[in-house]
């Protein structure tokens, strides 16, 4: 595939344009389709694999993120985010199989990925269990991510800053405890203790 071909891909499915993906789509899904097949899983995992390989791929491209150097096609880089997104998906049923014939990216690039797709998978751990707090550990919580002193919540609160240390430290509390029961995060917390 040419460097214009590359970049009209890329340019296409940054602008959502329908045409470009659905090509996009047609010319990979099938080798897509075969990694998740040999691999434990069927025509629905591989959809769902490939498609949220295309929101990987769209939201790293709009965030400027996505660095593709010259010596990987975005073929080969969607094949190492749909690999890593069926690994992970498969170490959480336990059915890890791997397939070593298939084209390998580089170690460093496919580890970019995973540690890109475990990251996601924490922040959307994060984000779940900090739904279920009460408004006001979340108000409380968002002000305390925003960098906020004790002091300056305690004033926009209308608590004392002594309560307001207090609730944060609940607030904190009841979030972590949410997130540690999950199994996600033990499984998470396996893999990086794993990598250490």
């Amino acid at each position: 595939m040419s460097n214009n071909e590359e970049r009209r891909i890329l340019e296409g499915i940054a602008a959502g344009n329908t045409q470009v993906i659905k090509a996009f789509y047609k010319k990979n899904y099938n080798y897509i389709k075969g990694f998740v097949l040999q691999n434990s899983g069927d025509d629905t995992d591989a959809e769902d694999v490939f498609q949220d390989a295309l929101i990987v791929i769209y939201e790293k491209l709009k965030s400027g993120s996505l660095d593709m150097n010259k010596n990987v096609s975005i073929r080969t880089y969607l094949y190492a985010v749909c690999k890593n997104l069926w690994r992970s998906r498969l170490r959480k049923k336990k059915r890890l199989i791997v397939d070593s014939e298939i084209i390998e990216a580089d170690e460093g690039f496919e580890m970019s990925i995973a540690e890109e797709i475990e990251n996601k998978e924490r922040e959307h751990l994060y984000r779940k269990y900090f739904l279920t707090l009460s408004n006001t550990c979340k108000d409380l919580l968002n002000l305390v991510f925003k960098g906020n002193s004790m002091k300056d919540i305690a004033a926009i609160t209308g608590y004392s800053e002594g309560y307001t240390r207090k609730k944060k430290f609940e607030c904190k509390k009841a979030l972590l405890e949410r997130i540690e029961k999950d199994p996600i995060y033990k499984e998470l917390k396996m893999i990086s203790e794993k990598e250490k």
